[in-house]
């Protein structure tokens, strides 16, 4: 876990807000990755104010800080030598002025509450950003599916949802993947929601299988959003991403897709990453073989090189050493620190896409932000894959089914409207090319408009 120091470091933060931002840390004490998100969006809302200072008068800021709803509850659970596992559960429901709560299960050991809590803050703008019809929340458990039977895996979901079911439904609460679950893990879940509701109610989970209500481009959808929007940067800068070197962190889901996207548009991606260190293939990776290694065999990446000895493998390396032209963070919170920007810089990357959700500490994003790098934020550059996931709703709404292209070219359209509405409302608010502060205006102001219609519920 980073520590409060790291976190919390940014640069200015408007006075009237500063106490604001102290008694959000007091009430939630120790959560650190919460208090990083609140701060981040915090710094750009004081010319807000300014204009809007109706949402002063109305507490907006503090009561979108503080969830609608905090649900923590045991889970527990028998392995497969008959012994009893106890984990805990999460599902912190943020906001819902703009539809039900919406936001991914994590299942993964360092989750706690304040992780659930800022990603749940942050799901809140993303989905505002995408201008569907929903809300903010998150879930998760620090149980770990790594090393665990497909049994083990059927038998903790189960547990997890008899209790999580309750509060969940397709006009409240719609959970999704995350780490650690994927459509295997959203198959029991849902099975399990309809064997104790007796409803088929397809949209109250997303990330499905195709064979039950799931949506083509579900899968393929954050990783392929990133890239579109790393793209559409790149457009107002009069390039492209063709041609260009790149570097994903991340194996999983999310990276594999950006992978395919770039190397679809023309990028070389020559790096890639998991949790115990990453590859490097200067011919560009070998997609393929990565998709069969991850999401078939479920192995490590260092495996990579013995089908492909030209590459090289880096256990517990750097992977933002590599000198890259552009560069996506798909992997998890905080991976990319101050020096890594610096040297990311150093070595000509000319834009970053956030793929994960806060992947870039504050540190990281000032430095990127000094050198006139192109940044796409996590709320603005990740927001596919919610994206996605409401139009899987809608599917399931009308009992249709749509082809991959169609949803692809909706996907497109969205994201080309999210980064339209951030570059807009940067220059609007006097930061031209800043999509940090775009991206945090255009939703929070989308939001507070709502709440304020809403009155104070």
């Amino acid at each position: 876990m980073p520590s409060p120091a790291r976190t919390t470091r940014t640069t200015h933060i408007d006075e009237k807000l500063a106490g604001l931002f102290e008694d959000v840390v007091k009430r939630n004490p120790g959560e650190v990755e919460f208090h990083q998100a609140v701060r981040e969006v915090l710094e750009s809302l004081g010319p807000v104010l300014v204009k809007h200072p109706e949402f002063g008068t109305q507490k907006i800021i503090e009561r979108i800080c503080e969830p609608e709803r905090q649900i923590i509850f045991r889970v527990p659970w028998q392995d497969d030598q008959g012994q009893v596992q106890v984990n805990r559960g999460f599902r912190v429901e943020v906001n819902s002025a703009l539809g039900p709560y919406k936001g991914g299960l994590r299942f993964h050991p360092s989750v706690y509450l304040g992780i659930v809590k800022f990603l749940g803050f942050e799901q809140l703008f993303k989905n505002a950003l995408t201008g569907m019809p929903i809300g903010g929340g998150k879930g998760g458990s620090d149980f770990d599916p790594k090393g665990k039977s497909t049994s083990e895996i059927m038998r903790f979901c189960q547990s997890f949802m008899t209790e999580l079911y309750r509060h969940l439904g397709e006009y409240t609460d719609v959970p999704a993947g995350d780490i650690g679950v994927g459509t295997r893990e959203i198959g029991y879940l849902f099975g399990q929601y309809k064997r104790i509701t007796n409803r088929y109610e397809s949209g109250v989970l997303t990330g499905k299988g195709l064979d039950w209500g799931g949506a083509q481009a579900r899968k393929e959808a954050t990783g392929y959003g990133a890239v579109f929007f790393l793209n559409e940067m790149l457009g107002v800068r009069d390039d492209s991403v063709d041609g260009k070197t790149c570097v994903v962190s991340g194996s999983g889901n999310v990276a594999i897709y950006a992978i395919e996207k770039l190397q679809q548009l023309g990028g070389k991606v020559v790096a890639c990453s998991d949790s115990a260190g990453f590859i490097h293939d200067p011919k560009g990776l070998d997609l393929a073989l990565i998709k069969q290694l991850k999401e078939v065999e479920r192995r490590r990446i260092a495996d990579y090189i013995t089908a492909r000895p030209r590459a090289r493998y880096v256990p517990n390396g750097n992977l933002w050493d590599v000198p890259c032209q552009l560069a996506l963070p798909c992997a998890t919170q905080n991976e990319l620190n101050g020096k890594d920007a610096v040297q990311l810089v150093k070595n000509g990357c000319i834009a970053i896409a956030e793929g994960a959700n806060m992947p870039t500490t504050p540190e990281g994003v000032r430095v990127f932000a000094e050198a006139g790098v192109a940044f796409g934020p996590g709320k603005a550059a990740n927001a596919g894959g919610v994206a996605t996931s409401a139009l899987e709703m809608q599917q399931n709404a009308s009992r249709d089914v749509w082809d991959f292209a169609f949803t692809e070219k909706r996907l497109a359209v969205i994201i080309k409207g999210i980064h339209q509405r951030c570059y807009e409302t940067a220059e609007e608010y006097g930061a031209p090319g800043n999509y940090v502060k775009g991206a945090n205006i255009a939703s929070f102001i989308k939001v507070a408009h709502a709440m304020v219609a809403l009155g104070v519920v």
